[in-house]
Formats: C-alpha cells, structure tokens, sequence
C-alpha cells in the first residue's frame, strides 16, 4: 500500500462526500426534534389558553336549573312549569352531606350602570358570600361580598374588568364609590378581574355581584330562585350525586326523576375530564409524530455511517497498522453518530424556542413554551438514538483488518 498524496486526497474526498451526507441527514434530526418539542409547546399553549376560560371556577362543581316537564308525573301533564325554592337549598344541604356548598344565585339581565357621565350594560348577579367557592374572584380593588354584607342587606357591589374600565376610564380604586344599578345606588366594594369565559347566568366581567336579598326585595323575587351552585367534598365526584339530588328535587316538586328535561344538571367535571381526555389524544399524536421522525432520522444516521465505514476502509485499515486498537475505532464511529445526533438536535431545540417565543408575542400568552426538563431528556435522547445508530457501523469498523484495507487499495 502505497501512503502518497493520491491516497490521502481519497480519503480527503470520501470524508467530504461523507460530511454532505452527514449533513442532509442531519437536517431529518433537526426537524423531526424541532416537530417535537414545537408540537409539545403548542399543545401546552392552547391547553393553557383553553383552561382560563375556566379560570376561577371549581373543577368540583355542579349547577342545577328548572325547566318544563316533558313526562307525565303523579297527574300532572308534561310541560308544566315548575320552580326552585329557597327550601330546596337547605333541603339538599341536610339531605347530601357528601355536599361541600349548596348557593342560590338569583339573576337580573340588561342593567345599566351609571357613574356621572359614564354608562355600561350588565347584569346584576345576587349571591351568599359562599359563591366565592364555586367561582373565586381574582379582586383587583377591594374585596368581595362577605357574610355580614348579606345579613344587613348592604346595597353594595363588586363590579366586573369590563363595568370598570367603562364607568372608570382614568383608572384608580374605586371603592368607595356609588354607581347606579338600574333604579338602585349601590357602593362599590370590589372589582373582579376575573378573566374566565365560563360564568353562571354572565359573564364575570360584565355582571355586579350583590348580595342575594337586595336583590331578592328590589326586584321582589319572592321565595323562587334562578340556579343553585354546587360544590362536592375533597374526594367526592359530583357524577355519583346527580341521581340523589334528581330524586329529592322530583319527590318535592312531582315531576318524574328520570324526566333530564325537567331538571339540567351540568357537571363542570365531565367538561374538565373531556378536555383531559381530548389533550391526551392531542399528546399522544404528538409524540407519535415527533419520534417517528427522530427515528427515521436516526436511521439516515445509521445508514450514512455504514456507508462512511464502507467508504473510509483505506482510512481506517492505515489507523489499525499504526497501532489502533478496536476499542478506538468503536469510540470514534459512535462519537461521530452521537456529535451528529446531538449538533442537529441542538439546533431543534434552538430553533424550535425560537419560534415558541415568536408565537409568545403574537398571542401575548406565556404559555407557548418547554421547559428546561423537556429540553434535557430530548438532548439525553438524542444522544441514546446517536449510540443506537453508530453501533452497528461501529461494529463493522472493527471488523476491517490492515490486510483487507491493502487488499482493497
């Protein structure tokens, strides 16, 4: 074997065509990476953003409402009107012990607030002061309606982001303050800012929330309620209640238990549970994809490297007559496949935080992103693919005798 120019310009040659190589299947690394951890962010993001439009509200809880009859029950027709009462909440108070909160919430809808000059649309929302547990307010100003508000009967309120901004546009507290509700002043108390799209009977940043029995005597609602709002005990799932609660409101009220259209019940739970399900789906998918592609392009890995051991038999055949040993040839194939591996990885990783961040800004969320964990265990599985894929190539270098790299020369 002769060691002139021309066998090192061979080697030369073969070590560029492997490094084009190298770098086309990179490019399958790189986005397969970059499809991973983007979907994983994105998926995150609108999880996020689906979820405050719960925000605030108790994943626990359960609303009940009255409507016609649409079966004949103990004589009486189907489509006949019948109403909540005061007496049904401490019914089922006593009657459902497995019950954390049990509130009526009596509504008032096209309202118009006045301060001086400024005017807004709402609707008015009478509760107790245990609302608070079915949907917690995020107070800007102030405070919210307590127990003593609602057993004096103060004309006072707590207003929403929107009625804010509107009767207050220079901004500031504005507690203190006393703005007209209709045909009432009320002081204002508090200010939600509460930025859920899922309400009862309104949206929060539209509606003042008074206490219950100003509103019961202004609007002299009597003993009949709107909603009652439910909450479960740690450990109780509201599903198992629904049949009891059906019975004890039916037994009341002679209408037939099994009667769905006579009584609504919605479990906020089982609206939780099919976003849980459906985002399980969506990750799932993700993941599918994303290391569908890494594996595809840990293959081009492997296949590039056999045909670099293929193409660098001379190379490595002088490298075994000076003195290398085996243990040398297997660490630099696989070193090759792992610096691969990991170079077109990392700028996935980068590439896709960069786009992440792109869409941070366009949708002003901060939820658009990995975590510095994610970023790890795709870097430490980078770097598992790239042992994977130079193992086999590897494993062939060793196998070239001196002899047989002659041979081939």
């Amino acid at each position: 074997m002769r060691l002139d120019i021309d066998t090192y310009r061979e080697i030369a040659d073969s070590l560029v065509r492997n490094r084009s190589r190298s770098l086309l299947t990179g490019f399958g690394i790189f986005w397969g990476l970059f499809m991973l951890l983007a979907l994983i962010g994105g998926g995150q993001g609108l999880k996020s953003m689906l979820l405050k439009n719960f925000e605030g509200f108790a994943t626990n809880t359960a609303i009940v409402w009255e409507s016609a009859t649409t079966k004949p029950c103990k004589g009486f027709k189907e489509g006949r009107r019948w109403h909540m009462s005061y007496k049904d909440v401490e019914r089922l108070r006593k009657m459902v012990p497995e019950l954390e909160t049990v509130t009526p919430v009596l509504s008032e809808w096209g309202i118009t607030a006045e301060y001086g000059t400024s005017t807004a649309s709402c609707s008015l929302k009478g509760v107790y002061a245990d609302y608070a547990n079915i949907e917690s307010p995020k107070l800007k100003y102030g405070r919210y309606i307590n127990s003593t508000d609602v057993l004096l009967e103060r004309k006072v309120c707590v207003i929403g982001k929107r009625i804010y901004t509107s009767l207050f546009p220079e901004g500031g507290d504005p507690c203190g303050s006393f703005i007209k509700l209709g045909t009432a002043y009320y002081q204002v108390i508090g200010v939600d800012f509460n930025s859920g799209n899922i309400s009862i009977n309104g949206n929060a940043d539209q509606a003042a929330t008074v206490p219950l029995p100003v509103i019961r005597k202004i609007y002299n609602r009597g003993s009949y309620i709107d909603i009652i709002c439910l909450t479960g005990k740690k450990g109780i799932r509201m599903s198992s209640l629904e049949e009891r609660i059906r019975q004890i409101l039916a037994r009341e009220h002679y209408f037939d238990p099994t009667d769905k259209q006579a009584l609504f019940y919605l479990n906020t739970e089982q609206v939780f549970s099919i976003m849980d399900n459906l985002f399980k789906g969506v990750n799932f998918l993700i993941w599918l994809v994303g290391l569908g592609t890494i594996l595809a392009g840990a293959i081009g890995v492997s296949n590039i490297m056999m045909v670099t051991v293929k193409e660098r038999t001379t190379e490595i055949g002088i490298r075994r007559a000076i003195g290398a040993t085996p243990k040398d040839i297997l660490s630099q194939i696989i070193m090759e496949s792992i610096s691969l591996t990991l170079m077109a990885g990392s700028a996935g990783i980068v590439f896709s935080v960069l786009v992440l961040q792109t869409v941070e800004k366009i949708t002003k969320q901060s939820t658009f992103q990995i975590n510095f964990w994610t970023a790890i265990a795709a870097a430490a599985l980078l770097a598992l693919l790239g042992v994977v894929a130079g193992l086999a190539p590897a494993v062939r270098a060793m196998q070239i005798k001196p002899v047989d790299a002659m041979r081939d020369e």
